[in-house]
């Protein structure tokens, strides 16, 4: 038996939910704006079904709390991920790089050690640390970045365009 991968599982519970309501998405709409806290209720329910039953793809264990909550975050990120469900738009990061170095355990233990201070010269401090770790993590990642040189002023265009 071939298991479903996460993205269509999610897809296709979100479709049997509204459907079943008689929802009605129109052309280019996100399904996002019509999912009421029932709806998506009855999609976690089959989503987390799916998991237990073996029908969806997932490469950790999970107990059955845990599953609960990763299913949630599942669904709301495949609603604004998946170009089907939310309107045909590319997904952008809210925050992007909020999570930078989250993996890292150095910044984990200074962003802890951050938590219990209150004194301003000493949370300056250890962002300082902070800052320094995460620039030592991105050495070598290149940043993209897209500049519309047409919309920067006569003088600026002139300096930079032609790099």
């Amino acid at each position: 038996m071939t298991k479903m991968n996460q993205k269509e599982a999610v897809f296709q519970a979100v479709n049997q939910v509204l459907t079943e309501s008689n929802v009605i998405i129109d052309f280019g709409e996100s399904y996002k704006s019509r999912m009421t806290k029932e709806h998506r209720a009855q999609v976690n329910a089959i989503l987390f079904q799916g998991f237990k039953a073996g029908e969806i793809e997932l490469t950790k264990e999970y107990t059955d709390s845990q599953l609960k909550e990763y299913v949630s975050g599942l669904q709301t990120n495949w609603l604004n991920k998946d170009t089907r469900l939310n309107g045909g738009t590319k997904h952008v990061a809210k925050n992007p790089g909020s999570r930078a170095g989250s993996s890292d355990p150095q910044i984990k233990a200074l962003k802890a050690l951050m938590s219990t201070k209150n004194d301003a010269e000493e949370i300056a401090e250890i962002q300082a640390y902070i800052d320094a770790r995460q620039s030592e993590l991105n050495v070598g990642k290149t940043k993209t970045v897209n500049v519309n040189f047409d919309d920067l002023p006569e003088e600026l265009k002139a300096k930079y365009s032609a790099k």
